[in-house]
């Protein structure tokens, strides 16, 4: 189970910071946003996948953050997964906010148990 949530962490760790980056400093990302009918939040979603991502790291050291920046995560999937919903995006497009939240969900529980 160790390893499972070593890999889970380290995978969500490096997708966020990867996100992050590519929200605060990518026209797609500007266009997407302005799509999603949310252009005012993107800076803020970029910083708070950034946040999540080093929270998840800060973790190794400190558990109360590596639960707070799971929790935040998946907070972040479940309002992106209803974004996605509300403008009536594929399922496809939808994929990976549901497959990083069921991975936060798996670093979170093994976190609190």
């Amino acid at each position: 189970m160790q390893i499972a949530f070593e890999i889970a962490r380290a995978l969500s760790a490096i997708a966020f910071l990867f996100y992050g980056i590519v929200c605060l400093s990518t026209s797609h990302m500007k266009a997407e946003f302005e799509r999603y009918g949310l252009a005012r939040f993107r800076i803020l979603v970029g910083v708070l996948e950034c946040m999540g991502a080093i929270g998840l790291l800060v973790g190794y050291f400190n558990r109360p953050v590596l639960v707070l920046a799971a929790a935040g995560l998946m907070l972040t999937m479940l309002l992106g997964i209803a974004t996605r919903i509300r403008i009536g995006d594929s399922l496809v497009r939808t994929l990976p906010a549901i497959v990083l939240l069921i991975l936060n969900a798996f670093v979170l529980g093994v976190a609190i148990t």
